[in-house]
């Protein structure tokens, strides 16, 4: 057998230099196949009996990132070994009023801790390592990611204080480090983030791949192109299933490459050689970000970084080499007076149009120190991800309302797959099954459709929800279970204190406002003291509606007296039939269904 250079962790693990896998590893808990027949997917839990016919079957659970774009969490379970790919964050959709971010429900993994050894991380972006400081409070085991992804994750934990320090290895491609019964080697991809790794999961149960978000860049900006010959390799060997990317799988062709926006730049800075340019981009996409840098030095400019998130990629980028920035190019937002605006490159946040962004702030005119000026060139460099689609063209509108000159098209290109790219993989790894993941349901369903087309039989081609609990063997495939895996919102400092009541009762008051009504009753004889005052919030302007005041407050003085007239004390009695007598006066009056809060107060 060949021998491996094999590097000792502090913490135990073994990270193995050579690609060759260790057969003697991957294959000591291999159980026979049992002969039994059980019918390929069922979308039930088993009874206690039928979950023993698998045996020794690997256990795939994604605990997120199935049925929406974001939130990216699958864990695979054998025996005593747990691992897990990525921990992204997702962001609040229109319904969820007042929550920053949503994280994955990582209850499963907190049951059973004692099993898992590690997270294993594909990139950098927020919907892969947002959620990884709430995990890792939870869950303190190591973390293992490429250079750049690293990097990034780091700055993520400074920002959040954590109980232990965390564990962490930078792994580079071609490497495996061995987790429990588990091997994961990082197979090299294209992103639109540098640094971008598939997975080769090797387990007692077979080879599973995990493509993580990638496409094939024969060109990329930064790098070496995707590791096509690894895939082929693993293929020839045997692999068990293919976990996709779905991204962009209903979109016919081949994804362009990074370097065609690069060209793309150089035209647009020589045809506006007289405006202030500003580019709007992911602060994730640190290729992007080199090709604007290249286009500044190649015509002259000075480039001006603003937005937290920008600053912290660019200078973490740098530091770590991914960044290549001549000398004295970037200058402080302070300097920017000292400099023509034709000589000017702003490189931004907010190509969303999230409302604090810098490029949302500057459209908006509430930035403290740069104003949108007649003449300006604003690049959008990224297309708006599916809900964000009204808040970018209000952006938009607002720099054409000042005067500034706005460019979208061909300033973007993806950095997920297209379907002949998938289709490669497809060819080189031949699977035995297919699990689409990264994509809403439809994309998944397009995904195992295209599967099947490749040439594997329907029965293999396995749509999964969150949650779902997937047990495969080479014999079969079958969903043995469901566990928790909804997502948990986090507003503010609160971490899963917001549920769906609280976020109905906030659309509730956003849609319909608020009455409060505020009585004083005596202590023993229940006799009305004061009130009842209304208080009114977003349901109507008091001062113009005294008429409709001072009936609420009829109908609630005679519904009081209905209660006191038949003995009723009960102050949760008395409440509730304040609020359906007046509700039901104040739908028959305006149609409007206000929440009502009654309030009674007691004096001696």
């Amino acid at each position: 057998m060949k021998k491996e250079n094999e590097t000792e962790l502090l913490f135990g693990e073994t990270i193995h230099e050579t690609e060759e896998s260790s057969k003697k590893m991957t294959r000591r808990k291999i159980a026979r196949p049992i002969e039994k027949k059980v019918s390929p997917i069922k979308r039930t839990i088993l009874k206690r009996d039928e979950r023993s016919v698998l045996g020794h079957g690997l256990k795939i659970i994604p605990l997120g990132g199935l049925e929406q774009i974001g939130m990216n969490i699958t864990a695979f379970e054998y025996e005593d070994s747990i691992i897990v790919v990525d921990c992204g964050l997702s962001f609040p959709g229109d319904e969820m009023l007042g929550i920053d971010l949503v994280i994955p429900d990582i209850s499963y993994l907190k049951e059973h801790s004692d099993k898992v050894k590690g997270f294993v991380i594909t990139h950098g972006h927020e919907d892969h390592i947002g959620a990884l400081p709430y995990a890792l409070k939870e869950i303190n085991v190591p973390v293992y990611a490429t250079k750049l992804t690293m990097g990034l994750i780091e700055n993520k934990l400074k920002e959040n204080v954590l109980p232990k320090p965390v564990r962490r290895k930078i792994v580079k491609y071609g490497q495996s480090v061995n987790l429990g019964c588990f091997r994961v080697e990082f197979i090299r991809t294209n992103h639109s983030i540098s640094d971008a790794a598939a997975l080769a999961i090797f387990s007692p149960a077979g080879t599973v791949i995990h493509t993580g978000d990638f496409k094939v860049d024969f060109t990329p900006v930064n790098g070496k192109t995707i590791d096509l010959q690894r895939f082929a390799e693993l293929g020839k060997k045997g692999v068990l299933a293919l976990m996709c990317d779905s991204t962009n799988v209903m979109k016919l062709g081949y994804t362009m490459s990074e370097k065609t926006v690069g060209r793309t730049f150089d035209e647009i800075f020589a045809d506006n050689a007289k405006s202030r340019i500003i580019v709007a981009t992911f602060a994730s996409n640190v290729d992007r970000v080199q090709q604007v840098i290249n286009s500044a030095e190649k015509y002259g400019r000075k480039i001006v970084v603003e937005g937290r998130s920008m600053v912290n990629v660019i200078s973490t980028a740098t530091e770590l080499g991914y960044l290549s920035v001549p000398k004295h190019i970037m200058i402080d937002m302070e300097e920017m007076k000292n400099y023509p605006s034709e000589k000017l490159v702003l490189i931004t946040t907010g190509s969303q149009g999230e409302a604090m962004a810098a490029l949302s702030r500057m459209a908006a005119s509430i930035h403290r120190k740069v104003s949108i000026e007649p003449g300006d060139t604003v690049i959008f460099s990224s297309r708006p991800i599916p809900g964000n689609e009204k808040s970018v063209s209000k952006v938009i509108n607002e720099l054409a309302e000042k005067g500034a000159k706005v460019i979208e098209q061909d300033t973007h290109v993806s950095g997920h797959a297209s379907q002949e790219e998938i289709k490669l993989i497809y060819a080189l790894t031949k699977p035995k099954y297919a699990i689409p993941v990264h994509g809403e349901y439809r994309h998944l369903k397009y995904h195992a459709e295209l599967a099947q087309e490749l040439g594997i039989p329907k029965e293999n081609t396995i749509v999964l929800s969150s949650g779902d609990m997937l047990e495969i063997t080479e014999e079969k495939a079958i969903l043995v279970g469901k566990v928790q895996a909804q997502g948990i919102m986090v507003d503010g400092l609160g971490v899963g204190d917001v549920g769906n009541i609280v976020l109905r009762d906030r659309q509730h008051l956003s849609e319909n406002g608020l009455i409060i009504i505020v009585l004083t009753l005596e202590k023993y004889t229940n006799q009305l003291l004061a009130g009842p005052d209304i208080v009114s919030r977003g349901f109507v302007y008091v001062r113009e509606s005294e008429y409709l005041i001072d009936e609420a407050k009829s109908i609630v003085y005679a519904a009081l007296e209905r209660c006191l007239d038949n003995n009723i004390s009960d102050w949760a009695k008395i409440k509730t039939e304040i609020k359906d007598s007046l509700s039901d006066y104040l739908w028959k009056k305006m149609k409007r269904n206000p929440m009502i809060l009654p309030i009674i107060m007691e004096v001696e």
